[in-house]
Parts: structure tokens; C-alpha cells; sequence
């Protein structure tokens, strides 16, 4: 009997003796920098991805009988979907192309590299070769371009450079706003040569 209970003593102190082994054996390794960011996986991933922006001529009725027109149309070789997020947000890590449509139907165009849109602040950040070119032929070019879809206001802090058809200008600068017709926009610095088409 006292065999036994000797045997049992021993096993539960080596069971014991383990246990404290694993719990000591703990990962105590600081991750830093970018091992110490969790990697975000996406919810969902489409390919050739279209998203088409509409809006209502007039109110809806309790019918639901109200016209729609195109506001603008987002297409993209690959989409990254990360609503699975506290603040969600979508990629374009290939790239994408915005059409936008003013009133008359006319079309204007961005393309940029790499894009991101956040569903709660409706802000597109396009990045890389960032180009837009108005339906009546100017055009941006910059590195860097946000688009505010609730205000129609398009942003950039990058240099840029703005070429106008219509009075023969090319404009070099840092810093610009705009709608997203042209329309009105205000360069906060410009530098470099100015080239204006003499009339002849």
C-alpha cells in the first residue's frame, strides 16, 4: 500500500514538474515595427470588380417609381474587400478607373495605380500615376489624389501638374482643390514655367 501511494506521489509530482515547464516556457519575445502589426485578412476578393454610383432625379415615392441617372462608375481587375474591420475600407490593390458623369451626361476620367475607398467617410485615396482627365480635355496629374464622393470635392497635397486646352496652360504646383468638373479649383503653391498659348 505504501508502494502505492509512492508510485502515485511520483507521478503527480513529474506531471506537476511538466506542467510548470510549459507554462515557463512562454513566448516573452517583444515584437516591434512590422512583426507587431496583426495581418488583415480581407472578407472577400473580386476580380474585373464594376461598382456603379446612382442618384435620384427627383424624390422616391412610397412606389419607388423615381428615375436614377449614373453618378459615376468604379472598375477595378481586383477588389479587396475589409468591411470585417472596426473602420471598413475596400482595395484596389491592380489599380482602377473612375468614370464620373455630370448632369449632361458628360464623362470625365481618373486612373490610378492603387486605390482604397472607406465606406464611413465615403473617401476614395487613389495613389501612383494618379491622372484625370475632364470631359472637355484638361487634365491632373499627380501622385497622390483624394476624392470626397459626399462633397464632389477632389483634394491633393502632392505636386501636380495641370495642362488646360482651352487657354493653352501648363501649371506645375504643390497642393490643390477642386470639383470634380473643373470647374473652380484653387492651387495652393504653383512654381516651375507657366506656358500660355499666345492668340494669334
Amino acid at each position: 500500500m505504501k508502494q502505492k501511494s509512492k508510485h502515485t506521489l511520483k507521478s503527480f509530482a513529474t506531471v506537476f514538474t511538466v506542467a510548470i515547464l510549459f507554462m515557463s516556457c512562454g513566448d516573452g519575445y517583444e515584437r516591434v515595427g512590422e512583426e507587431a502589426v496583426k495581418p488583415l485578412f480581407p472578407q472577400g476578393v473580386a476580380q474585373n470588380f464594376t461598382l456603379t454610383y446612382t442618384e435620384t432625379v427627383e424624390a422616391m415615392s412610397t412606389q419607388d417609381s423615381a428615375n436614377s441617372r449614373v453618378v459615376a462608375v468604379l472598375s477595378s481587375p481586383l477588389s479587396e474587400d475589409f468591411d470585417n474591420q472596426a473602420f471598413k475600407f475596400r482595395t484596389f490593390p491592380e489599380g482602377l478607373q473612375v468614370d464620373f458623369y455630370d448632369e449632361k451626361s458628360q464623362k470625365s476620367v481618373i486612373v490610378a495605380d492603387y486605390g482604397i475607398v472607406y465606406s464611413q467617410t465615403n473617401l476614395i485615396d487613389l495613389r501612383g500615376n494618379v491622372i484625370i482627365k475632364s470631359h472637355d480635355g484638361k487634365k491632373l496629374e499627380t501622385d497622390q489624389l483624394y476624392y470626397d464622393r459626399k462633397n464632389n470635392w477632389i483634394f491633393t497635397e502632392a505636386a501636380f501638374t495641370y495642362t488646360n486646352p482651352e487657354d493653352g496652360t501648363v501649371m506645375d504646383g504643390e497642393g490643390m482643390d477642386f470639383n470634380k468638373d473643373f470647374t473652380f479649383f484653387k492651387a495652393h503653391k504653383t512654381y516651375g514655367l507657366m506656358t500660355i498659348k499666345e492668340e494669334e
